[in-house]
């Protein structure tokens, strides 16, 4: 790593093979490159220090910002202009795309897709098994799910799938495996069990689904 062509606070740690791109700014306490779980246990079962051992780190893309106390896992890669709030942690297996906004104390558990100009606001719940394509908003607070049967029968985790230009408001919960569709909103606080038709609009708890206002019938601007 070339440390002129980025700035990284002393407090912060860097893991692994990881790549910082150029311009990029990491602030106080920010650990990247943490292994993920099968790699820590590899490190512990040879009983030496994480920076003695050699695996993937992560990858963060050029003229980002990694703001305080956020800690991004090994094999995630992000792409240009990443931000970050506060807190956040984005575990391993995560690809992220130029642009993208992820709030602080949001929480990306691993093996997740998202696309460019997606805005993740604070406190949301992001499990594994997750896809978000382009132009997506997820207010904050918004919880996504991925297990239908939480410890009580085998399930093939399966989180929701949300298409270009979906829009999640704030406290709104997405049980397992829901699609919301292109251009689709979801009301906040709403309780999503069924996927949502693009350019639709799913409301209440549980959800139903209703027309979606003309003047809301394009793109977010993200």
């Amino acid at each position: 790593m070339n440390s002129k062509e980025f700035k990284i606070h002393s407090s912060s740690k860097v893991y692994g093979t990881s790549v910082i791109g150029k311009d990029t700014v990491i602030l106080e306490n920010v650990i990247l490159g943490y292994p993920e779980h099968r790699v820590l246990m590899e490190i512990l079962k040879k009983d030496v220090e994480i920076e003695d051992f050699d695996f993937p780190g992560c990858i963060i893309g050029p003229n980002s910002i990694i703001r305080a106390g956020s800690t991004i896992f090994s094999s995630v890669k992000t792409g240009k202009n990443f931000k970050t709030g506060h807190n956040v942690m984005i575990r391993e297996n995560t690809q992220i795309g130029d642009n993208v906004l992820i709030g602080t104390n949001v929480i990306v558990d691993g093996n997740v897709k998202i696309g460019n100009n997606v805005s993740i606001q604070g406190n949301v719940y992001i499990p594994t098994n997750v896809v978000i394509e382009d132009n997506v908003f997820i207010g904050p607070c918004a919880v996504l799910a991925n297990d239908k049967y939480p410890i009580r029968k085998k399930y093939e985790l399966k989180g929701p799938v949300l298409r270009k230009g979906a829009s999640v408001g704030a406290n709104a919960t997405l049980l397992p495996g829901v699609e919301i569709g292109e251009g689709a909103m979801v009301a906040g606080g709403a309780l999503v069990t069924k996927d949502v038709p693009p350019w639709k609009l799913a409301i209440g708890v549980p959800a139903r689904i209703q027309e979606l206002p003309e003047d809301l019938k394009e793109l977010n601007r993200i």
